[in-house]
């Protein structure tokens, strides 16, 4: 979660908004969304907390790199269910238990939900519904962070922001990529601004992204904004091809909102009605879904990796747009805006299949049978778990039909 400046705006008459940096092209996204792979609608008596399964915390104070003022905490004081429906993140103005913040004694507590090890996605709409908070020195924020992140340090695992909002913009939503080479104060985005001094914080209002290989798309309630592609970043690297995990968060002070004053109220709340995120539909006219195979494995992009010629490979299966495939009526198969492709047109035993451009050849025509196999026509061969293992990162390949186990696919 790091800052942007408005620079310009321009209106959007039909709907009254205002969008600052960039204004959304007329160029198509490659797909559109597909089925929810993931959700939560915070059912659940009031004072609990949220889903275990579903969502993990950040905690403690030592700024995030923002010279934020909070602390941290897992307490059902700082986030919890309502019993209505909606999760509560309450920033509060204490310290109950003492903390210690980078700049001393905590004077603010509030909570950071994340679902890091528990659910991340590559491409597809990622959505909340979500009445925000008010106030100087307020930062809510709906996000995203690149699951790599701890092998592969921020900026380089990249950042998507749904939805930022600093309590002196009371009518304005930021949305932003970080990258490197754009990051921090030079992150790319655009804002969009309520009409006639509403403030976001007066009623729910739906913030999304569509993620797509070749760009991303901010909404607010449903309008497009502002939309990034690989085209905006400068020469330098789009980090936007593997999966990402979200984030809800509350923070307090820092270097973009500046300091709460005698005017910001406390406590504070951002309450989320839902979050609900969808499957990159691929085109075709089919709904993209799993493929499982051999040992109860995902027919899987590696690394959810758009290039030609990466490997298609099993992999545990994690809902991912990597691992959401379409039958478009074409005899392709397809995901992530490409084809399932047997490499170099070959026939032969063990050649290789990866992802490639759609093209319309024989080596990326595929027929499922009723007896759960997945033929490539032109070979006569069954799509095969090389050396019948189910090991995370298995290849596949073409192999003569043998009725094997390692040859079995259910979708």
């Amino acid at each position: 979660m790091r800052s942007i400046r408005t620079i310009a705006a321009l209106a959007l008459a039909a709907v009254g908004l205002t969008t600052a940096l960039t204004t959304v092209t007329s160029t198509p996204a490659l797909a559109g969304p597909g089925a929810v792979t993931w959700s939560d609608d915070f059912t659940g008596a009031a004072g609990t907390a949220p889903d275990a399964g579903k969502w993990r915390y950040d905690t403690g104070g030592s700024g995030w790199g923002n010279n934020e003022l909070q602390y941290y905490t897992s307490s059902t004081r700082n986030a919890a269910l309502d019993g209505n429906g909606n999760l509560v993140i309450t920033a509060r103005k204490e310290n109950p238990s003492g903390y210690g913040c980078w700049y001393g004694s905590c004077q603010y507590t509030s909570a950071r939900l994340l679902t890091r090890g528990t659910f991340a996605q590559a491409y597809g709409r990622f959505e909340a519904r979500i009445k925000i908070p008010r106030g100087q020195g307020l930062w809510p924020a709906f996000w995203m962070l690149g699951d790599d992140i701890g092998t592969n340090p921020w900026p380089n695992s990249g950042e998507i922001d749904i939805m930022e909002n600093v309590g002196y913009e009371p009518s304005t939503v930021h949305g932003t990529i970080h990258g490197p080479g754009y990051s921090g104060a030079g992150g790319l985005g655009g804002a969009a601004t309520l009409p006639g001094g509403q403030a976001l914080a007066d009623t729910f209002h739906t913030y999304a992204v569509d993620w797509a290989p070749d760009s991303i798309t901010w909404y607010l309630d449903g309008v497009a904004y502002t939309r990034k592609t690989p085209a905006d970043v400068g020469g330098n690297k789009w980090v936007f091809d593997h999966p990402f995990f979200l984030l809800l968060n509350v923070a307090v002070g820092g270097n973009w909102p500046g300091s709460p004053d005698g005017s910001t109220v406390f406590p504070q709340t951002m309450v989320i009605d839902y979050v609900r995120v969808q499957s990159w539909d691929t085109g075709g006219g089919s709904t993209g879904a799993p493929i499982v195979g051999y040992g109860g494995k995902c027919v899987d992009v590696a690394s959810a990796n758009t290039a030609n010629g990466t490997p298609i490979q099993l992999w545990t299966c994690n809902g991912t747009g990597a691992q959401q495939w379409s039958w478009p009526a074409d005899g392709s198969v397809r995901a992530l805006g490409k084809c399932l492709d047997v490499a170099a047109g070959s026939t032969a035993n063990g050649a290789k299949v990866q992802l490639y451009d759609c093209n319309g050849t024989g080596a990326q025509k595929w027929v499922f049978t009723a007896a759960g196999d997945i033929v490539n026509p032109q070979a006569n061969k069954c799509l095969d778990a090389t050396g019948v293992s189910s090991a995370d990162g298995t290849r596949l390949q073409l192999w003569d039909c043998t009725g094997g186990a390692n040859q079995k696919w259910r979708r």
